[in-house]
């Protein structure tokens, strides 16, 4: 292997990484460059070892290195590593999908059970192709007139044209914007109060009621919109806003790329819900954090409706080069098996309880507020330093040194922990991230 001064150097001259400024990247000094893990631990090309604070970027679940999963891929090699899904199937895509379907049997609800399951590769891919599908359902229907989408303010679904047409967040999302589709804005609360609540139903009636014949779909993020920052919403803000849109005749989407498989208490954030979307997507912890998968999930009713001779040209036509991956499907059932063996979701209580009081053992004074639900947290900073300060950067970097891996949204904290991660761990994460938030407001 390249030394690490070696790494360094190609690092810098060769790679490009995301969401990072280049200069503020190169003019950082060494930077981090991890080599191997072990459980929730990270280790670096020098030995260091760090806290996995927000799963390898909110995808990882029992920890790095699980040996269920490791074996799967290993016995999975040894078969095929890939074959396409155009025109032919492979043994694990076929068994993950009706694993899929069984496992959303657990949202209840009248409408129909999510019951075919179309792969692709990412968060941001498993969304792109619910509105496709969303806008073609409409059209093949019937109801051609229906050519938007009602997404939530300060939304975030990924990062391909699509799903940043129905994103909200500025920062990411309006140098884009001579690019994208106009979406139907949903007011969203900051936070799950009754009072904000209200008003934004108020307003979410009136959008519908005015735009309601053309909207398509409605896209959420069920409970927490978590890249703005863990902006969280009741379950009967959501109920409401997806009766309007039903009786508006549009579509459900529920992204649960972030807030699936366990983060928010429940597998499903939308078991708590009561509500059976149309659409399902899944991506992040379908795999454990092992490979690139993602699963966009639909009823019957959605699917029947790409029926047709192949001359009405009702065919679905969107495809991914590895779509339904052998080696990422066989992680991906490993992983469901590791979460009914081990009663993983059982077992988040005493670990959400302990992220809980972590959070709030943080250094009051320089906290303006505390947010959290299930395995999903963020501590927003107290601070009167200007917004060029990037005070939350400054705390994550500070964070390195006390043996923890955090990154920031803005001046929010994030902690985003395996579910495996043990309650020690989350302590210790808690206390290392409380001593460099001190380090760096303290100063």
């Amino acid at each position: 292997m390249p030394t690490p001064e070696t790494l360094h150097s190609w690092d810098f001259e060769h790679v490009w990484h995301p969401f990072t400024q280049a200069n503020e990247w190169e003019s950082a000094g060494e930077p981090l460059i991890i080599e191997r893990a072990e459980g929730c631990t990270l280790i670096d090309v020098h030995g260091n070892r760090y806290l996995d604070g927000i799963s390898s970027l909110w995808t990882n679940v029992h920890g790095h290195q699980n040996p269920v999963i490791n074996q799967a891929i290993c016995d999975q090699v040894k078969r095929v590593s890939h074959s396409t899904m155009l025109g032919q199937a492979g043994v694990p895509n076929i068994v993950l999908a009706k694993r899929l379907s069984d496992l959303l049997q657990r949202i209840p609800g009248p409408e129909k059970a999510l019951t075919r399951t179309f792969y692709s590769d990412s968060g941001s891919t498993s969304v792109e192709v619910a509105l496709k599908m969303a806008f073609q359902y409409q059209q093949q229907i019937g109801q051609t007139q229906r050519h938007r989408f009602a997404a939530l303010s300060e939304a975030y679904h990924g990062d391909t044209i699509g799903s940043v047409s129905v994103g909200g967040i500025d920062l990411f999302h309006q140098i884009y914007r001579p690019l994208l589709f106009n979406a139907v804005r949903i007011p969203a609360p900051d936070q799950a109060v009754k009072e904000e609540e209200l008003e934004c139903l108020r307003v979410a009636r009136q959008q519908f009621a005015v735009h309601g014949n053309e909207i398509a779909a409605l896209v959420v993020e069920p409970l927490v919109q978590g890249a703005a920052g863990m902006r969280m919403h009741s379950v009967e803000y959501l109920r409401e806003i997806i009766g309007m849109a039903r009786e508006a005749g549009a579509l459900v989407i529920c992204d649960e790329v972030a807030v699936g498989f366990g983060r928010t208490g429940t597998m499903f954030a939308m078991e708590q819900v009561g509500v059976r979307p149309d659409i399902m997507c899944l991506a992040k912890g379908i795999s454990g954090g092992y490979l690139p998968l993602a699963a966009t999930v639909v009823s019957e009713t959605v699917y029947d409706a790409f029926r047709g001779p192949y001359e009405q040209y009702k065919t679905l036509f969107h495809g991914h080069t590895y779509t339904g991956n052998a080696l990422c499907c066989a992680a991906a059932l490993a992983n469901l098996d590791v979460f009914e063996q081990q009663n993983v979701i059982e077992g988040l209580p005493k670990r959400i309880a302990a992220l809980e009081q972590a959070l709030d053992e943080l250094p009051k004074p320089f906290i303006a507020e505390l947010r959290q639900k299930g395995m999903m947290g963020a501590a927003v900073l107290h601070h009167n330093r200007d917004a060029t300060a990037r005070v939350g950067h400054q705390v994550t970097m500070a964070a390195r040194r006390h043996g923890v891996v955090v990154r920031p949204l803005g001046d929010s904290i994030i902690f985003m922990p395996p579910l495996a991660m043990s309650v020690d761990e989350i302590r210790l994460l808690g206390r290392a991230v409380g001593q460099a938030i001190r380090d760096v407001l303290d100063a």
